[in-house]
């Protein structure tokens, strides 16, 4: 299945998990809010200062060097009284504007002398002034719900005094991972063994996006197992995600677990690296059925396939309304890429000083090396060479994993 069908398969099938609890807006990020948040007041609340000045009657200093009364000293968080034809008040960044002033002189354009300051300049009504309401209207919706929360949403949310959020409660996900070849760090490494690297780069990437994690560790590979493993994992989560044995070699027993005890509903896409990605449900005694996605046992291949499939369809169990899927921007090749794959490939690559991008020597599935030295990933669609100077679609990893 090509790459784009498969996203789109897997959004398709997608459904929010139910359950709303309220938070404190400052525990509140990276939540997903449950309910539009509408603003009680308008932001700012009363015209007021972008600069620390005078406020004047613009009529006032028409001559372009007008010197002024200084009435009245104005901080932020007072308020002044009526500004009188012929004077100014001193005024400070917030402050609000006195009634009768209509404009802010900078204080660079002008020059105090006691209580008198001359002002060098012709400012036009309204100049330097933030109006009732600029920002925010009282009555208007600041943030819709489905709207993935970070410190500018709560800073936004903050600033019209919401104290408590409705956001949609933790998607519950179940790991595992597949092969009697793993061992975990600390471990002695057997002839054969290998280290198993994913579950701490799955971890991390689910931990990143807000997920409660059920870790079971490594299951022997074995079909009875795989299948006991499932069914436990599936009583209490919405997603169980597994790493490796979503081959069809005599030891991958991934695929017909599932259909035991569920369904596959997708299974192997046009994507390299990662064609095994298994798409799935386990089925609940009586109670529904939690998802499944089985990812590769090769590290790049089980981190690549996260960030394009996994981490899309987990925003929309989240409830995230908006685009999910992996956004590219154009940047040049500064390489040859002359063997292109029949699959779309994602290519480990960085952003070099000149701003164009360098591949990493090494595009193996298992170099996990790549991963790390990369800032992205170029989107090169199937059958598609590369030369030096074209322009490529990159996915930088700082849009994939938060």
């Amino acid at each position: 299945m090509p790459v784009r069908e498969a996203l789109d398969f897997l959004l398709a099938a997608a459904r929010a998990v139910d359950g709303v609890e309220e938070v404190d807006t400052l525990a509140a990020n990276g939540r997903v809010l449950a309910v539009d948040q509408v603003s009680g007041l308008n932001v700012p609340s009363a015209d007021n200062t972008q600069m620390d000045g005078y406020a004047v009657r613009a009529a006032d200093c028409a001559s372009g060097s007008a010197t002024l009364r200084i009435a009245q000293r104005i901080p932020a968080g007072t308020v002044g009284q009526k500004l009188e034809p012929g004077t100014a008040a001193r005024i400070f960044t917030g402050a609000l504007i006195p009634e009768g002033a209509d404009a802010v002189v900078m204080q660079e354009q002008c020059e105090a002398d006691g209580d008198q300051v001359t002002v060098k300049h012709t400012p036009q009504p309204g100049e330097w002034i933030r109006r009732t309401g600029e920002d925010i209207v009282a009555g208007s919706v600041i943030l819709p719900a489905g709207t993935r929360l970070r410190g500018q949403e709560l800073g936004l949310a903050a600033s019209v005094g919401v104290a408590r959020l409705p956001v949609r409660r933790r998607v519950r996900v179940a790991v595992f991972f597949t092969g009697d070849e793993l061992a975990m760090p600390g471990e002695p490494l057997a002839p054969g063994a290998i280290y198993n690297s994913n579950r701490f780069t799955l971890r991390g990437l689910l931990e990143n996006l807000g997920c409660e994690i059920s870790d079971y560790g490594i299951v022997p590979d074995s079909l009875q197992a795989t299948r006991d493993t499932l069914r436990a994992a599936a009583a209490q989560h919405d997603l169980i995600i597994t790493s490796g044995g979503v081959s069809v070699g005599e030891e991958d027993h991934i695929k017909p677990a599932v259909e035991a005890e569920g369904r596959l509903n997708m299974w192997q896409i046009a994507v390299k690296p990662g064609k095994p990605l298994a798409f799935g449900e386990v089925h609940r005694d009586g109670q529904g059925s939690a998802f499944f996605l089985g990812l590769p046992g090769n590290p790049v291949s089980s981190f690549i396939t996260f960030l394009l499939f996994v981490r899309p369809f987990l925003l929309r169990l989240q409830g995230v309304t908006g685009a999910a899927a992996p956004k590219a921007i154009p940047l040049r090749a500064d390489f040859d890429w002359t063997k292109p794959d029949r699959r779309n490939e994602f290519l480990r690559a960085r952003i070099n000083d000149a701003g164009g991008l360098d591949l990493f020597p090494n595009q193996g599935s298992g170099v996990l090396t790549s991963t790390v030295w990369a800032d992205g990933l170029i989107d090169n669609p199937p059958g598609q060479a590369i030369a030096k100077g074209d322009i490529v679609r990159f996915i930088p990893f700082a849009s994939l994993q938060y």
